[in-house]
């Protein structure tokens, strides 16, 4: 998805396909959650995420957070 895709005007949530560097919307939607603090993260402003683990963040704090936990 790129920022000129128009998104949906539904106000749930989407799923999410995360790839590098880019994600593919499999579920239309508003946002998605946090992976680690719960709280929905817009799709515009959706920018942290593990491939690996197919989860979003709601930044670089809940991103290491959750690295610190897998170890």
């Amino acid at each position: 998805m790129n920022k000129f895709e128009r998104r949906p005007a539904e106000a749930g949530e989407a799923r999410i396909e995360y790839l590098d560097g880019d994600f593919r919307i499999l579920r239309p939607g508003a946002y998605v959650r946090c992976a680690v603090t719960g709280e929905p993260i817009p799709l515009d402003e959706l920018r942290y995420w593990s491939v690996d683990r197919q989860e979003a963040y709601s930044g670089p704090a809940a991103s290491m957070r959750r690295e610190q936990e897998r170890r």
